[in-house]
């Protein structure tokens, strides 16, 4: 589990995030949503430690990241799973190179050992068949699944995703959201995953926390949002909507060109 408490971040005199206050369940996928600028992605920056808040607690399993010396920290991050928005695989890498580099960094295990567990992240996101293939010479959404077998090589406890679907087709999107989904429940993680995708928030939005303008405006589940009233997450919604149907529409555009 974590929880963070009165969170506030600043940028210039500008509040950013204001008294935040969250819990993010074991077990569970809990989702971030929020416009464009609504402080979201920097409260998932703050959550990872790549951003010092101003004030407030971020608790990982009552472990205060903000009072962790460099090593305690360092041992933190190796419980840490990160999937990035661009996938961030190394080009100069085949794809089972790209799993294995967390390992070779942290891990203390021999070769054939790291190589082994890279294999196995692998195939659990059914990538069998890719393992000397480099990043271009694979789908989009194929990057997706090995950066998710990269996040999973040192067996997380806390999986954080940035934007899992940018980029990616309706089918494909899908699919990402029932893997990330499935291995939260499989490995038994906490994973927070940073979107604006209402298919992912009503597909497996299992604790969505709602952030309008650096505060917290909602927090439930997709059950709930259903019987809200709250006006500002409807406009949410509504504007969610029209902009995942225009990107659908450049993505067959491109497709089609």
């Amino acid at each position: 589990m974590i929880e963070i408490k009165n969170i506030v971040k600043s940028f210039e005199n500008r509040v950013i995030l204001s008294n935040i206050n969250a819990v993010f369940e074991t077990g569970k996928t809990n989702l971030i949503i929020g416009r464009s600028g609504s402080g979201k992605t920097v409260l998932l920056k703050d959550i990872i430690g790549l951003l010092v808040p101003d004030s407030g607690e971020i608790l990982y399993d009552d472990r205060n990241i903000l009072n962790m010396n460099k090593k305690e920290i360092l041992g933190l991050r190796r419980e840490m799973g990160i999937l990035f928005q661009g996938s961030a695989l190394f080009d100069s890498m085949t794809v089972l190179e790209n799993v294995m580099f967390p390992l070779d960094m942290f891990s203390p295990d021999n070769y054939r050992m790291r190589r082994d567990r890279a294999i196995t992240c692998l195939k659990r996101v059914d990538m069998s068949d890719t393992y000397n293939l480099y990043p271009s010479e694979v789908s989009g959404g194929m990057m997706k699944r090995a950066a998710i077998a990269r996040a999973l090589a040192l067996q997380p406890k806390y999986l954080f995703c940035d934007e899992p679907n940018s980029g990616l087709d309706p089918k494909t999107a899908l699919i990402i959201d029932g893997l990330i989904h499935d291995i939260t429940k499989e490995y038994g993680m906490t994973t927070i995953i940073n979107t604006h995708d209402m298919n992912s928030v009503m597909n497996i939005g299992e604790n969505i926390l709602f952030i309008k303008e650096g505060v917290v405006e909602w927090n439930g589940s997709k059950e709930q949002i259903i019987s809200s009233n709250n006006k500002a997450l409807e406009d949410f919604i509504f504007a969610s909507e029209l902009t995942r149907k225009a990107q659908n529409l450049e993505i067959e555009y491109q497709r089609e060109g």
